[in-house]
C-alpha cells in the first residue's frame, strides 16, 4: 500500500461583516476535500461575505464561496485535477472534464467573478491567476490586498 503524502498549504476563511474583515484558519481537511471546505464555510454564519482561500502544496489555489444553491468556485489551475482530489472535486462540481495528462497548459476554471462584489473584478483576478511565476500564497496575498483584507490575512498566515 502506497503512503499518501500529506498535503501542505493553508485554508483560510474570510468573513466581511459590518465593514470589518476577519480571517480564520479552516481545518486541514479542507485542503483535501472540497466538501469539508464548503461545510466549514457554511458554519460561519454572517450577514456579509464568507469565502475560503485554499493554497495547496505550492501548486494551485481554490476560492470557495458558498451560495444558497451550492458554491461559487475558482480553481487556479485545472491541470491540478490530475494530481489532487480537491481540484478534481472542483472540476466535478463545475461539470468540467479534467485536461488530458499530456496537457501542461495552466488555465483557471470556474467563476472569475467570484469576488467581483468585494473589489476584485474578473479581469483583474484573471491577471493574478495568470501570474504563473508566483506561488499560490503570493497570488492570494495579491487578492487580499486588492479586496482590502491584506493585514488580517497576513497576520493569520504569520500565526500558521
Amino acid at each position: 500500500m502506497a503512503v499518501k503524502e500529506p498535503i501542505t498549504g493553508f485554508a483560510v476563511a474570510v468573513v466581511r461583516e459590518d465593514g470589518q474583515w476577519r480571517c480564520s484558519a479552516l481545518d486541514a481537511a479542507a485542503l483535501g476535500e472540497l466538501d469539508a471546505a464548503i461545510t466549514e464555510l457554511r458554519k460561519l454564519r454572517s450577514t456579509g461575505a464568507v469565502f475560503g482561500l485554499l493554497a495547496v502544496d505550492d501548486e494551485f489555489f481554490v476560492i470557495v464561496r458558498p451560495t444558497p444553491s451550492g458554491a461559487s468556485l475558482l480553481l487556479s489551475d485545472a491541470a491540478a485535477a490530475l494530481d489532487y482530489d480537491i481540484a478534481a472535486d472542483v472540476l466535478d462540481l463545475l461539470r468540467v472534464e479534467p485536461p488530458d495528462e499530456d496537457d501542461d497548459t495552466i488555465w483557471p476554471e470556474g467563476d472569475l467573478e467570484v469576488l467581483a462584489d468585494l473589489g476584485m473584478p474578473g479581469p483583474e483576478l484573471e491577471v493574478i491567476v495568470n501570474e504563473v511565476e508566483l506561488y499560490p500564497d503570493e497570488q492570494l496575498q495579491m487578492i487580499a490586498q486588492r479586496c482590502g483584507f491584506a493585514d488580517e490575512f497576513n497576520a493569520l498566515l504569520d500565526e500558521l
